[in-house]
């Protein structure tokens, strides 16, 4: 993900949906109407829309819903993975882990998807260590969406049916670059 690129329109169609699902239509539509944006709100899966108008639905939601965008980007992040898995489901068939899922992002997961969504630009995420119980990744994205990110890797040990702790450490000062690490009880 680039920070003054443009994102896929999945991601804004499954953010309102979250908002929806949480709070309500009218909760969409006063979020979008208290927003300037060019799209005016509507989205396409395959269309490709600014970032800075994620970003102002984001914050408009915080104001409208009284919630963090911590808590929503969380919340979003654990929204998508579950969408992915109905979607994607075929990632999911032969891995018997979060760690199975994790380890594999960029180097099988991320390229599935460039196939659908040429122009998508993902965050990058580097596994450094990993044994049975103890998974460190490190997560590289301009957008600074890191707290979405670690809504999918709670969301994914939710599907796997484990029990752990996903800690985020910021590693530069812009919050471009997170180190998690995810501890996980033996299942």
């Amino acid at each position: 993900m680039l920070f003054l690129a443009e994102m896929k329109g999945v991601i804004f169609s499954e953010y309102l949906d979250f908002v929806e699902n949480g709070f309500g239509y009218d909760a969409v539509d006063d979020i979008i109407a208290s927003c300037d944006l060019a799209s005016e709100g509507a989205y396409t899966s395959i269309g490709s829309y600014p970032f800075e108008e994620l970003q102002q639905l984001l914050t408009q939601t915080c104001i409208i819903v009284d919630r963090s965008a911590e808590e929503l980007l969380k919340g979003f992040g654990a929204h998508l993975f579950t969408m992915f898995v109905s979607s994607y489901g075929h990632f999911f068939e032969h891995s018997k882990s979060s760690f199975d899922i994790l380890s594999v992002l960029d180097d099988h997961i991320h390229p599935e998807v460039l196939k659908l969504y040429p122009d998508a630009e993902l965050p990058s995420f580097e596994v450094t260590e990993r044994s049975d119980s103890h998974m460190v990744m490190v997560y590289k994205s301009t957008r600074k969406m890191s707290t979405l990110a670690e809504g999918l890797i709670e969301s994914c040990m939710v599907h796997f049916k484990e029990e752990g702790i996903v800690k985020a450490e910021q590693l530069d000062e812009f919050g471009e670059i997170v180190r998690f690490t995810i501890s996980r009880t033996a299942h």
